[in-house]
């Protein structure tokens, strides 16, 4: 029977806000300084364009006339510098010799205009940056391709990407969905491409490439939400392969029946293996080894090689506990699993790699990755 509380007064507040919250792309970017510094970098260039300035008409002083006293000074080029790259221009000290008038079409000029691209450099970078993101953005979705989406970066999040980047999964091929604007900044600090907004909504799922993706994970805090977030997913994309993760056990069945290909109970799951541990810390200590990729034992599914056709499970070069046959998991017991078929698939317990080939990752291929229920 399937048990979900109620949010509360709270939780449903929270819910509505994040309901009316904008929903948004956020890839990740590279480490800007903080504004009080860039306002200090933008007013150090503007000093140095002044002074600049400064020199120029004070070593051709003597082609400018000072309408109060006829010659110029320090102070008054200063003054002039001032008034003119700030495009005032009361008029009371001019250039008049030719060369000094060249000196301001050639130099004062550019340096003018560069001055005030520094004062309004502000607005210019949010232009540029709005129009580079929205480049950025254009480009992520035409390449994006077979692409693994994981709802919610907490730890189980965290802990599955873990295991996809170990088996060779490229981070630009992982797509991030959490309601939360700081989980996402924390995401894209790490070099995940964000969607900010609740996964239980279509137009969320559709910002994340859905129709593309090749794998979902759905680690969220609740299980009502998982619950939702599979049923829109699996209405979205129908080959895709939807693992799912709920705290209470009776709660899987309903997951499964709303699309989710593979249910993992994660009270349950660590229960167990604290109970083994319990029992025998060493085989809780394989175990904990085999759960983890990329280091001393991996458990890894791929498909049989040509030289194990025809042979039997225990004739093989590497360990075998299963073999999925079509959409049925068969154990290395089983009389049905020899002889191996070409089209067969093993599930074995090999030495970690620290690059694996591709065969052996966790991604089923093409045909095979709609596969619903064993």
């Amino acid at each position: 029977m399937f048990h979900v509380k109620l949010p509360g007064h709270d939780a449903m507040a929270r819910r509505a806000d994040e309901h009316v919250a904008p929903t948004r792309v956020m890839l990740p970017r590279r480490m800007v300084d903080g504004p009080a510094r860039q306002v200090a970098k933008r007013l150090m260039m503007a000093l140095l364009v002044l002074a600049v300035t400064v020199v120029i008409v004070w070593i051709d002083r003597a082609g400018y006339n000072d309408n109060a006293d006829g010659e110029v000074d320090l102070l008054d080029a200063v003054y002039y510098a001032t008034v003119t790259l700030s495009t005032t221009g009361y008029g009371d000290i001019t250039p008049y010799s030719d060369g000094a008038r060249l000196v301001n079409v050639v130099l004062v000029t550019p340096l003018r205009v560069l001055f005030l691209i520094i004062l309004v450099g502000t607005t210019l970078e949010v232009l540029t940056e709005r129009t580079r993101e929205d480049f950025r953005l254009k480009r992520w979705r035409s390449n994006l391709r077979d692409h693994t989406i994981v709802v919610g970066f907490g730890t189980k999040g965290r802990s599955a990407i873990q295991t996809l980047c170990a088996t060779g999964l490229r981070k630009d091929q992982i797509v991030i969905i959490d309601p939360a604007g700081k989980v996402i900044e924390a995401a894209n600090a790490e070099g995940f491409t964000g969607v900010l907004g609740d996964a239980t909504r279509s137009e969320v799922l559709l910002r994340a490439e859905l129709q593309k993706a090749r794998q979902i994970i759905i680690a969220t805090q609740r299980d009502d939400t998982a619950v939702l977030v599979a049923l829109t997913a699996r209405q979205l994309n129908r080959g895709a392969k939807i693992v799912a993760a709920v705290r209470e056990e009776e709660n899987a069945p309903l997951l499964r029946q709303s699309g989710a290909d593979a249910v993992i109970t994660s009270a349950s799951a660590a229960g167990r293996l604290l109970g083994l541990s319990v029992l025998s810390p060493s085989a809780g200590t394989v175990m904990e080894d085999l759960i983890q990729q990329g280091s001393g034992l991996d458990l890894i599914e791929r498909p049989v090689i040509k030289a194990e056709v025809g042979k039997g499970v225990r004739e093989t070069d590497d360990l075998v506990v299963s073999v999925v046959r079509g959409h049925r998991l068969i154990g290395y017991d089983d009389p049905a699993a020899s002889p191996l078929q070409l089209t067969d698939r093993v599930i074995t317990i090999v030495r970690a790699s620290p690059r694996p080939s591709p065969p052996t990752n966790l991604q089923p291929p093409h045909g095979q990755g709609g596969g619903r229920g064993h």
